[in-house]
């Protein structure tokens, strides 16, 4: 646990080209300007700012832990999620690329979400969901950083909006590596696993029924595969299945297979995708067809016609029903996995337009910028309790860790 220890230790990770990449910056606390508080996370013990590097003047996200009030436990998550940092290379996994130490502070950096989480853009700007076309750009990041992470032998078990992260040049990150969770034991790959989630209330409502049930059967990685499909219906409708349900209930309508999410026409067989035709309604196919006559971004002309389009009335497209259907199944051998959803229909719009044309979605969400008001600090004098002595309300946070 020498990454723990007040001795200034270090480590930096390869991270993507492009501008989400920090790995250049330096470990020096002196040189990073704070800006702004986003959020907090880690059991309400971390700090998250915007911060400056001062030196090139780049944006980050810095996460500060006062260690010293961490007990043994939160330790060993912490080093957990930083060594699983160093394992794991993904362009859509959000792993800490900087990590430091600064008297008893632990500072992970990572590039800044300017877009932040699919969860906050739902509660800020998209309260009765977004496009189809939106939703599966951000779903197809998601399944590549599934993919890669069962791949790894490992099971994720905290997908959910919160965890999805969008950068200011629109690259889609999965984060929650602290809910991540090892399938290899003694150097062969289980079947099942049976531990439970830290903190499981929070994720209740997107947690497997067979993670649920927490019997001789156990989990697997099919249990994220579930855990997209309620994410689906949160990216549709704006809310959260089974939020609002008692755990018991809510455990229960999960075994008997209900899950109402879209809550619109009944789905059209597949045989029939192939027919398929405009809808009255101005929806996204879901197909690429995007004609969305509803759009939030009204102008005096037509919006071009090579890009997917904003919301309209929600008649959901048969594509994205069969694609949530699938990931719902009760029983986890029934459901895909990461790679066979990858070729599902439903994505076949995201290789169709350009990473540009998504973020033309986003209106009217506007990427972070550096604020004009006076900084946290300039530059921040280190500081054992400073972040966690730190009291301030972050239920308005544009970012959550949660």
């Amino acid at each position: 646990m020498s990454f723990l220890s007040c001795d200034g230790s270090e480590y930096t990770l390869q991270g993507p080209a492009g501008g989400d990449d920090i790995t250049g910056l330096s470990a020096e606390p002196a040189h990073y300007q704070l800006l702004s508080e986003l959020g907090r996370g880690f059991h309400n013990l971390s700090l998250v700012s915007m911060a400056r590097h001062i030196p090139t003047g780049q944006l980050v996200a810095v996460k500060q832990t006062n260690l010293d009030e961490c007990t043994e436990e939160e330790l060993l998550q912490l080093m957990n999620e930083i060594l699983l940092s160093r394992l794991f290379r993904h362009s859509n996994l959000l792993t800490s690329r900087l990590v430091f130490s600064s008297c008893c502070q632990l500072w992970v950096l990572t590039p800044l979400m300017a877009y932040g989480s699919a969860d906050t853009l739902l509660r800020t700007y998209f309260p009765d969901g977004m496009s189809e076309s939106l939703i599966a750009y951000l779903l197809y990041g998601v399944l590549k950083a599934l993919e890669y992470l069962h791949r790894m032998g490992y099971v994720h078990r905290g997908v959910k909006a919160s965890h999805i992260l969008l950068s200011g040049e629109g690259r889609v990150y999965l984060s929650g590596l602290h809910s991540v969770y090892s399938m290899m034991r003694e150097g062969k790959r289980m079947r099942a696993v049976f531990d439970m989630p830290h903190h499981s209330p929070a994720l209740l409502p997107w947690l497997s029924p067979e993670l649920l049930r927490q019997d001789l059967h156990g989990y697997g990685v099919k249990s994220d595969i579930y855990s997209l499909g309620i994410v689906a219906c949160e990216l549709v409708s704006g809310r959260v299945p089974f939020q609002d349900m008692p755990p018991t209930l809510m455990l229960l309508q999960k075994l008997r297979g209900s899950h109402c999410c879209l809550l619109d026409v009944a789905p059209f067989p597949l045989g029939e995708l192939g027919g398929l035709k405009v809808s009255r309604s101005g929806v996204d196919s879901g197909i690429g067809e995007s004609v969305a006559t509803g759009s939030l971004t009204h102008s005096a002309t037509a919006p071009p016609a090579d890009r997917p389009q904003s919301p309209g009335p929600k008649n959901h497209s048969a594509t994205l029903h069969n694609l949530v259907q699938l990931c719902l199944q009760q029983q986890p051998e029934r459901r895909p996995s990461a790679s066979e959803l990858l070729t599902h229909a439903f994505f076949k719009q995201v290789k169709r337009h350009t990473r540009d044309s998504f973020l033309s979605l986003m209106y009217p969400a506007v990427p972070l910028t550096s604020p004009e008001d006076p900084p946290v600090s300039s530059p921040p004098a280190p500081s054992c309790h400073s972040p966690a002595s730190t009291t301030t309300d972050a239920t308005e946070a544009v970012w959550d860790f949660s």
